[in-house]
């Protein structure tokens, strides 16, 4: 072994399959995506997702995938024949395990019954769709390019289609939004029923355009009351909030993004995907991603490398990163949970933990940690304390 990683067991793994191109872009996104500008290059797409993977084997021979996502931009832009192709040529390479949750993201706007039909039949078993609004004024607002009733009307077809695991996206915080506003789009979505709600506020991020043009955004005291009073109605309805913007009815958590917030591994294929990986042999664990443009991703089918650049982790920044994902569950953790995940020794992480406890933050008995209700509500402060220096004689990673 050469690096300071000490695993007793690999931890589990997932996949990750980034698609790049919508439909439009719109003002709040500040993923990897781009509008489409002529026809899709289907085919040539899904050889380099293939052959991208193919070339992520050697890190993890022998490991079973637990979950696979695919994510956008807009993957439902993808005929079912190619997402088939695709999840077929996963399975031919790597280990799946019998149930594995299969996630595809679609956008009402793209969607048709016959596709949900056919990924379900290409083995497709959960479907997360950005609905945002209910509101026609607000989906304007968004730049999105379907209407509440496609949005319904997403759902209903995605059942008939024998989806029985579906996520809805919603957003609060809308340019000019009340706070009646706010619960009745949330009552709307909760009328649809989904098996898992992602709710969570808009952000105005750098490289966007709402961020250079600023939209009259509500303001803290009213995003504040929109919040406290959708959490409210959602547990009313049945959905438990298990992570910061994540609510769902029992047994339907999303277990690849379980996946990143408990610190597992997950390779990363797709123009600008990101993967992380720990390798027990050499104590280590890399963070690897790939070139962003989809132009510069497909070239690479020619040269024969996706890879942007690589980066192995010191007992710091992993560290930092376990509380980072971590944190964002509300359940409680143990020390033996961070040393599997980690493959460091308790002492990198426990003094940070005992600070947080003396600043009313954390609970802490000697093993098990949670949040108090401070630290839940002021979580940003929170992790700030796992930063590598912010606090003195931290990171002990001495085995």
């Amino acid at each position: 072994m050469t690096g300071p990683f000490r695993f007793t067991a690999t931890p589990p793994l997932s996949l990750y399959i980034h698609f790049p191109w919508c439909v439009r872009k719109c003002p709040y996104c500040d993923f990897n995506s781009h509008a489409v500008k002529d026809e899709l290059p289907e085919d040539a797409y899904i050889d380099a997702l293939l052959r991208d993977l193919e070339q992520e084997l050697p890190s993890v021979w022998g490991r079973t995938v637990q979950s696979v996502f695919m994510g956008g931009g807009t993957p439902s832009l993808f005929s079912p024949a190619s997402l088939d192709r695709l999840l077929a040529g996963v399975r031919a390479r790597l280990p799946l395990k019998p149930d594995a949750e299969i996630t595809l993201e679609a956008n009402p706007g793209t969607v048709e019954q016959s596709r949900f039909e056919g990924y379900r039949e290409a083995g497709i078993n959960r479907l997360s769709v950005g609905v945002q609004s209910l509101n026609p004024d607000h989906l304007k607002a968004l730049g999105r390019i379907h209407s509440a009733e496609e949005a319904r009307h997403a759902v209903e077809a995605a059942r008939r289609a024998g989806f029985d695991n579906i996520n809805l996206d919603l957003m609060f915080g809308l340019p000019l939004q009340t706070v009646g506003q706010a619960l009745d789009d949330l009552d709307a979505l909760i009328a649809l029923q989904p098996d898992h709600i992602s709710w969570y506020q808009l952000t105005l991020e750098p490289n966007t355009l709402f961020y250079t043009q600023r939209p009259p955004v509500p303001d803290d005291d009213a995003r504040c009351a929109m919040q406290e009073q959708g959490q409210a109605r959602l547990a009313d309805a049945g959905y438990a909030q298990y992570e910061v913007s994540a609510y769902t009815r029992p047994g339907h958590q999303c277990r690849h993004n379980l996946n990143y917030w408990e610190f597992s591994d997950y390779i990363g294929i797709g123009a600008g995907a990101h993967g992380k990986i720990s390798d027990a042999a050499r104590g280590t664990i890399t963070r690897r991603w790939k070139k962003r443009h989809p132009k510069d991703y497909l070239a690479a089918l020619q040269d024969g490398c996706f890879t942007d650049g690589e980066h192995e982790l010191e007992q710091r920044e992993a560290v930092f990163e376990f509380a980072l994902n971590r944190l964002r569950l509300k359940a409680p953790f143990t020390l033996d949970t961070f040393e599997a995940a980690t493959g460091l020794p308790t002492s990198c992480i426990q003094p940070q933990i005992e600070h947080a406890r003396d600043n009313s933050l954390l609970d802490f008995d000697g093993k098990q940690v949670k949040h108090t209700s401070t630290g839940w509500q002021f979580l940003d402060n929170l992790v700030e304390l796992f930063l590598p220096g912010e606090v003195d004689h931290a990171g002990d990673c001495s085995h």
